[in-house]
């Protein structure tokens, strides 16, 4: 029964999240509320890691929560669900959109998604500021340590104003930071 929930909670997400991972935050929020799957902290949690693993978010954030509820069988099955709508809206549009492609009634409803996307996303960013300064996440929160503080202050100095490791890859501040915060437990 749960495989089944899942697979239709996150088939609503699919389908309403236009505009990418960041759009799936507002949903995902609602979702933990209302099914208890997950806590605001957890969701900051996963909002981090899920930005932080390739991937598309939303993918990631269906695939963490489905594991967390329903283990392996739970994350793939909540995965499908979150691409399943996607799948079946693009291959529809794909088989009706030569036929409407000079349609100015179709370029204005694809016109008219760009605010709505873009008011989403906003939702999202909203929704994680509330999440990572009101409610706790501990992933986020860790950030605003004063250990974490010095470090970002140190990383800036030195892949910005130090000529001798501005060239540096990106892994290697990564690493360094991986590091430091191991060595310093934060």
């Amino acid at each position: 029964m749960i495989y089944i929930r899942l697979f239709f909670e996150f088939c609503k997400v699919g389908l309403f999240a236009v505009g990418g991972g960041l759009a799936t935050i507002p949903f995902l929020s609602d979702l933990g509320s209302r099914t208890g799957w997950f806590t605001p902290g957890q969701l900051a949690d996963m909002i981090a890691v899920s930005e932080s693993t390739p991937g598309p978010i939303g993918v990631n954030m269906a695939t963490y929560v489905g594991y967390l509820t329903g283990g392996i069988p739970g994350s793939v099955i909540a995965t499908l669900g979150l691409v399943t709508p996607s799948f079946i809206v693009i291959m529809i549009v794909a088989t009706i959109l030569a036929a409407f492609r000079d349609s100015k009634y179709v370029n204005g409803a694809f016109y008219g998604l760009r605010p709505a996307s873009a008011a989403m996303i906003t939702a999202a960013g909203i929704a994680v500021v509330k999440i990572a300064f009101f409610t706790g996440g501990t992933v986020v929160l860790a950030a605003l340590s004063p250990k974490a503080l010095v470090l970002a202050a140190a990383l800036v100095v030195l892949t910005r104003f130090i000529d001798k490791t501005k060239s540096f890859h990106p892994i290697v501040w990564i690493a360094v930071s991986a590091v430091i915060g191991v060595i310093f437990k934060f």
